[in-house]
């Protein structure tokens, strides 16, 4: 790995301070995934149910990738393991249903995050669009995407949708954010302006 610095003075030694800063990371060792899941564990990521059909059924899973990418024309991005149960399926749609969690719904969160036959249980909880996907009852604010453009990026698939459809009701009772940071789902509260 090579950092480009730009270097505007001069070293006494005749190296730029661009050439100390590529050797310090060239010499620096590997991070390793402990390290990786630590640093991550500190940086919240909202919560966010997808949800999508395939010829066997309804598949979704929990993300906490999901991000705006462009407002035009509008994309988004997430990512999904290669090893995830519901990477086949994704592969093959055209289209999925991105549900953004408020704290409220941290056990559609942990449904979705655990065994797959388990998510699309509750018969109550869910139907089907009329384009296909299955939704989520009572999720407040949801995206439909489509022109899924799939990048293989080491162990994970980066996909990248562009924003069909909006679902965004006004909140008739109070609601924060549900995010995943320290290893748990929490819910973010606003700072106290003085």
């Amino acid at each position: 790995m090579t950092i480009h610095v730009s270097a505007h003075s001069s070293a006494t030694d005749g190296e730029t301070p661009a050439r100390h800063a590529e050797a310090a990371v060239e010499s620096s060792p590997a991070v390793t995934p402990e390290q990786y899941r630590k640093a991550f564990r500190r940086h919240p990521g909202a919560v966010v149910v997808i949800t999508l059909s395939s010829p066997s059924g309804p598949v979704g899973f929990t993300a906490t990738s999901f991000v705006s990418l462009s407002l035009d024309p509008p994309l988004a991005s997430f990512n999904i393991t290669q090893v995830s149960s519901s990477i086949a399926a994704l592969s093959a749609a055209s289209s999925a249903i991105v549900h953004v969690l408020s704290d409220d719904q941290a056990h559609l969160a942990a449904r979705f995050a655990r065994d797959a036959a388990q998510r699309f249980a509750d018969l109550s909880s869910w139907s089907l669009l009329p384009t296909g996907e299955p939704v989520l009852h009572d999720t407040r604010t949801w995206f439909r995407i489509g022109d899924l453009v799939r990048i293989p990026a080491g162990d994970s698939v980066l996909v990248i949708a562009r924003i069909v459809a909006i679902h965004c009701e006004t909140d008739a009772r109070p609601s924060r954010p549900l995010v995943y940071y320290e290893g748990r789902f929490q819910a973010v509260a606003p700072i106290d302006e003085a």
